[in-house]
Parts: C-alpha cells; structure tokens; sequence
C-alpha cells in the first residue's frame, strides 16, 4: 500500500509533467539558443586550436580562421543572451499559468477551503514563484546536459579518439557524483518548504491580529515562536545548502580530473613536432564538456524545490472541476424549498442541519432565526454553492439546485455578510465590483438606493474618495450600506443576508433596515438574523439545532 508521501511525490511529479507539456514552447527556445551556442563554441575552439598551432609553427590558419573565430564568439554570446531572455519567458509564462489555476481554484472554493489566510497566501505566491526555477533553468539545462556532452565528447572524438574516451568516462562519472551527494536531497527541499509555509502563515495570521497581541500582551511570546519558527527554516535551509555545494564540489573535482588526464595524455604531442591542433582542442573543450553539466548542477537546487513546491499545489490544482449544469438564463423570480436537508462539517460533532425543511416564497422575506450554531449560515453556504448537503433536497423552482454548478447558484443571489470587505479602490469601484459592466448612472441609482451617498456626499471626493487599506475609513454601518449597494447593483433574484445589523448601533440599524426592505422588495430573500428587529424583515423561522424549532430530531417520535 503506497505511502501518503509517496502519493503526494507521485501528484507532484504528474502536475510538473502536465505543465511541462502545457509549456512546451515556452521551454523550447531556451534549449534551441543553447545548443546553438554548444555549437558555435565548439567550431570557435577549433577555429582557436588551429591559430594556437600556427604559432607554434604548425598548419597555416591565418587572418580568416580568426575573423571567422571572432565571429563565432560573438555569435556564440547573441545566443547565450537570447537563451536568458527567452528563460525569463518561459519563467514568467509558467509563473502565470499556475498562479491563474491556483487562484481560480482558491475563488472556486471560497468559504469551503479550511486552509488559512497565510497558507494561501505562501501557496499563490511563494510556492509558484519557486517553480519559476524549474521551466526557466531546470528543463533547459537537463535537456542540454543530456545533449550537450555527448556532442562534445563525439567532437573530440573525431580530433582524438583517446581524448573523447576520457571525457565519455567523465560522463559516466558524473550521474554517480551527483547520486552520491544528492541523497536525501529531495526529503530535505520539501522539509525546507513545509518550514517556510508555516512561518509564512504564521507571520502573515500574527500581523493581521497584532492589535489583539498587543491587546491581551502575547508580543513577546509570539516574537519568541516566530523565532523558533525561523530557527527550524534555518536549519533546513542549510542542510539544502549543504547538498548544492557538495554536488558543485565533486563536479569541479571531476573537472580537474579530466584536464589532469588529458594533460597526461598530450604532454609529449604539444612538446614533440607532431600538429598538435587536437591536443590544443581536446583541451580547449573541456569548460565546453562540462559547461551543460554545470548548469545542470546548478539548476538541480530548483529542481528540488520545485519537487517540494509542486506536492503542496498538487492537491490544489489536481482537484477536477466541479460538475453541475449550467444556467441558460437567470429567472426573473424564485421559490427555494429545503426538504429534510442534513448537513454535518465534522463526524465528531453534532450536524449543523439535521433534517431542516422551509419553503420560501417568490418575492418572499424568511427571517432564519436561531442561536448561533443553530444552522441559520450553513443554509446561505448551501444556497451559495460553498455546501453541499450529504442528506435531502434543496430545489429552486421546483428543480433541483444541487444539480447545477457552484458558480451559477452564486449567479442567482446577493449576498451581504456580518463583515463586508472594501478593497484599496474607491468606493464607486467597490461598488461597481458586484457587475462590473453597470454604467456609473447604475453605480450611483445603487448608492443612493443603500443610502450609501448620505455619507458619501460628505468625503472629499465623493464616490471616488479612496477607501479600504490605506484609504478613508469607513464606520461597520457606512460598509454595509456599501455592500448593500453591490447587492441593489448585483440586482438577482435571490438575495441572502448573513446578519446584516450585527454590531450596529439602534440609529444606523435603522438605516440599514430601511435599505434592507427596499432590498427585499419583489425579490426572494433569506436573511440569518438574531436582531431583536427581525419581525420587521419578514416572516420568522425559528431554528434551533439545525431544525424548525419543535420538530422532533429524525427517528425520534414527536
């Protein structure tokens, strides 16, 4: 039975598989310009050989050999720029690529991802920007070490069989080298980025709670974790580090082995009267021969990382897409029924809903009312498509809204949460987030209908006065004015609220209130609310443990 490490290394090589294929001519170009230069350098080493024998009184190379070796040389660092930059391409598209597909997978799981804030974070942006190594270096210089060698090898061979015996050696060698020093390397890349998840995580999760730190005098104590946290990435860093330099060792010691031998080799050729072009040549191809090689050390390190950065985007990216049908149109009106729906988060704890039924009429207000941990949210993340019930029905006009996607239960409703979010943008654009394409006549019709201009008319800039981080800041009742605007624009049919005047005082929860009915009017709304004005939204449910208050737990007589 296969381990879950082994199944994580397995996910992780099968998605640098896929991207590999999915950026194969972005990869492409780099290994094309290098072997290009391969090739430049090997006719300039002998172009060279042939001018250095020529001083030495044999053959007769003149002014053409070295025009024609200058020409190579410059023709040989064109190409080498050229296989940098399209590098950086090829980097630059990879990066791209999954962090699209890591993002759009983090949005299409919303709410039902339980990783934190930090670890997100880590996987979009560090655990990508490491793979950068991997399409930019790693595939160029593994495909160059394969090719380059033997290119080299069979040059000098044909110069002098005895010198491309001895560099084919080397090149058995080398792959026994690089196992000997590499043992345990990929284990010690992917301790080493499992460290720098959890500190990312951490230190991101403790700057956004600083005040709270600060408040209860916990400072001190989470500097002192912090700390061991960055000890524990310390000490992985290093034994990662140490793995490199003991591969860059043993190549530069084979090095020097070869030129050692192949110095050996022609000592009496380059002091006899024989030509002694291949000599100079054999020697001069050696930086050529092991040129690939070094690269393909080099790069090794970002294969190692890359190993450990792809088992954490694995489970993310492998995860399939989501099935469901797609609406053809969004109607106009809709009636939500919930029939015997059970729903748990954990088997060790009570289910959220056990056994819930409601109806909810087109154009109807239903108040979900209930302590917390009733199962009064767990109906909204249901009907936003972040939930899906093990047990029941949930039907949207008498068909069934488990059937279709995620995405299109969210493109029914509008949702206004306890805690609306203001992004670094102005408030017209945090407004216009909810439809984008609405004209600024639609944006304004929006914040005059959430009252949102009663303050906004005071700023300094009106509706284009920046606000979220950074910006004007806005009180928790001037922010939910703002996300009932998204939903006035949103305009859908379905309108779900998640205690909307939580925290607010009794003038602004008025207000809000206000802006609330005119919401809800000729729309179907489902609002989670324990407000003591809840009578004035609409008809009231209660609900306790995650069923209609009275209604006998299943399998249990009434």
């Amino acid at each position: 039975m296969d381990s879950p490490q082994a199944g994580r290394d397995g996910a992780a090589r099968a998605l640098l598989r896929r991207e590999t294929r999915a950026l194969r001519r972005q990869v492409l170009p780099p290994i094309l310009f290098g072997a290009g230069a391969l090739l430049a350098a090997i006719g300039g080493a002998w172009l060279v050989a042939g001018l250095l024998a020529t001083l030495l009184g044999h053959g007769a190379s003149g002014w053409g050999a070295l025009a024609a070796a200058a020409a190579l040389a410059v023709l040989g660092a064109g190409l080498a720029l050229a296989q940098e930059r399209a590098q950086l391409a090829a980097g630059e598209a990879a990066r791209a690529r999954l962090r699209d597909a890591a993002f759009a997978r983090l949005l299409a799981l919303g709410p039902a991802d339980a990783s934190g804030v930090g670890d997100r974070a880590s996987l979009v942006v560090d655990r990508v920007e490491v793979l950068d190594g991997y399409f930019a270096r790693w595939i160029p210089a593994a495909a160059l070490a394969m090719l380059g060698p033997p290119l080299v090898c069979a040059a000098v061979a044909w110069a002098d069989a005895g010198s491309g015996v001895i560099l084919g050696l080397a090149g058995l060698l080398y792959p026994v080298a690089m196992a000997l020093t590499g043992i345990g390397a990929a284990q010690a890349s992917r301790r080493q980025f499992e460290a720098l998840g959890r500190l990312s995580g951490r230190f991101l999760d403790r700057m956004r709670g600083l005040p709270t730190l600060v408040l209860f005098n916990r400072q001190e104590a989470e500097a002192e974790a912090l700390g061991t946290a960055a000890t524990e990435l310390r000490g992985h860093t290093m034994k990662v580090l140490r793995v490199a330099f003991l591969s860059g060792t043993a190549l530069e010691l084979l090095a020097g082995g070869v030129l050692a031998c192949l110095a050996w080799r022609h000592r009496d050729l380059l002091g006899g009267g024989a030509d002694p072009t291949a000599a100079i040549f054999s020697l001069l191809m050696v930086p050529a021969f092991f040129a690939p090689l070094r690269g393909f050390a080099a790069a090794y390190q970002d294969r190692l990382q890359a190993a450990g950065a792809a088992s954490a985007l694995a489970p993310l990216l492998e995860a399939g897409e989501p099935e469901g049908l797609r609406l053809e149109a969004i109607p106009p009106r809709v009636v939500v029924t919930f029939t015997d729906v059970r729903l748990s988060y954990d088997p060790a704890r009570p289910p959220a809903l056990d056994g819930l039924s409601f109806r909810a009429n087109s154009g109807e207000t239903l108040v979900l009312a209930g302590p917390s941990g009733a199962g009064k949210s767990s109906v909204l993340r249901i009907l936003m498509g972040f939930a899906r019930p093990e047990a029941g029905r949930v039907a949207i006009n008498g068909q069934d809204a488990l059937a279709l996607r995620p995405e299109e239960l969210r493109r029914l409703s509008a949702y206004v949460g306890q805690t609306p979010h203001l992004f670094r943008a102005t408030l017209r654009e945090n407004i216009r987030f909810a439809r984008p394409d609405a004209t600024a006549g639609q944006v304004e019709a929006a914040a005059r209908a959430a009252r949102v201009l009663d303050f906004a008319e005071a700023l300094p800039d009106g509706l284009d006065t920046l606000v979220g981080e950074g910006g004007w800041g806005l009180s928790g009742g001037q922010a939910q004015r703002v996300a009932l605007a998204r939903a006035f624009l949103r305009d859908a049919p379905l309108v779900l609220l998640d205690e909307p005047t939580a925290h607010l005082d009794p003038g602004t929860e008025a207000l809000v209130i206000e802006s609330l009915q005119k919401l809800c009017l000729g729309r179907t709304a489902i609002i989670a609310s324990h407000s003591g004005a809840r009578a004035r939204l609409g008809r009231v449910l209660e609900i306790e443990a995650g069923r209609v208050a009275g209604t006998p737990r299943a399998g249990v007589a009434g």
